[in-house]
């Protein structure tokens, strides 16, 4: 068999990008576990180990990634208020822009799959998103391949029960976004909560490095929509753009707030049925990837 070469595995880099960022939350998590599994490769490649390199590749990543969720857990239970995942942000290309974007996965989806156990997310990522055998799974998580089906099971259970409700394509994201911004920049209460679902969640990360921001999300309509009232009413000088966030659109504040703090940060929104489900309020300036926003 030929020998594997370096071209072979950075063409498979963006797959094992995804699998890993579905994983952890994290590019930069992300990022690390792909290095790792080069540095296996580098060594399995020597001693001729590799006979399928995809698959090979994907159940080292898997591997990798279940270790850090493992040791995530206890770092993320002694984060400093709420978590959210990274965020991939990029221009915003208007009402043409692409209806989904293949290479991401939404925020919604993200923060529910942080109350999965590690074996329960791997499971379900390798499964169900990339549709790795069971058989082949079990072999990443340690377990039989009985096993493995239950963890998938059970996360797609809690998936299904416990997440934000985000089924709106880029069009109705936009008529929704836009009359809510209209609503929040019009002090208009009422308009404001008819848009909200209501069992809406706002989310804020501000990673420690953020003064003000909330320890608890927020819940319910009426609170949520007076919540965003007050936020507005403390703006100063704040530039405010739509974006693309993991393929959906948010928006983008940057300024400075009434007081003279300044201001970065990127709200990502769920919409079903029409109404917001939920706001998840990225502040963590760790946690931002901006591709070609200055």
């Amino acid at each position: 068999m030929p020998s594997l070469t370096t071209t072979e595995f950075e063409a498979e880099r963006p797959h094992l990008l995804a699998v890993a960022y579905r994983m952890l939350g994290s590019r930069a998590e992300a990022e690390d576990a792909v290095q790792e599994a080069w540095l296996r490769f580098e060594k399995a490649r020597e001693r001729g180990e590799i006979h399928d390199l995809r698959g090979w590749l994907t159940t080292v990543t898997g591997r990798i990634c279940l270790d850090v969720l493992k040791s995530a857990r206890v770092s993320r239970e002694a984060y400093p208020g709420q978590w959210l995942p990274s965020y991939v942000v990029e221009p915003d290309a208007g009402p043409d822009a692409r209806a989904e974007m293949s290479d991401q996965v939404g925020l919604a989806l993200l923060v529910v799959m942080e109350k999965l156990t590690p074996e329960q997310r791997v499971a379900l990522v390798l499964h169900d998103a990339f549709a790795m055998p069971f058989e082949d799974v079990a072999t990443v998580l340690g377990t039989t391949e009985t096993a493995a089906r239950q963890h998938a099971s059970r996360g797609r259970r809690a998936v299904a029960q416990d997440g934000v409700r985000h089924t709106a394509d880029l069009a109705e994201q936009r008529r929704v976004l836009g009359a809510f911004l209209e609503a929040a920049n019009g002090g208009d209460l009422q308009a404001l909560a008819a848009l909200l679902a209501p069992d809406v969640v706002a989310i804020g990360d501000g990673g420690g490095l953020v003064p003000g921001v909330g320890t608890r999300p927020v819940l319910g309509a009426d609170k949520v929509a007076r919540f965003y009232l007050g936020i507005i009413a403390g703006l100063g000088e704040v530039e405010i753009e739509t974006v693309l966030v993991n393929g959906s659109l948010g928006l983008m504040a940057r300024g400075h707030l009434a007081n003279g703090r300044p201001l970065h940060s990127v709200l990502s929104v769920a919409i079903d049925d029409g109404r917001i489900t939920g706001f998840f309020n990225q502040l963590n300036p760790n946690k931002l990837e901006l591709r070609d926003l200055g």
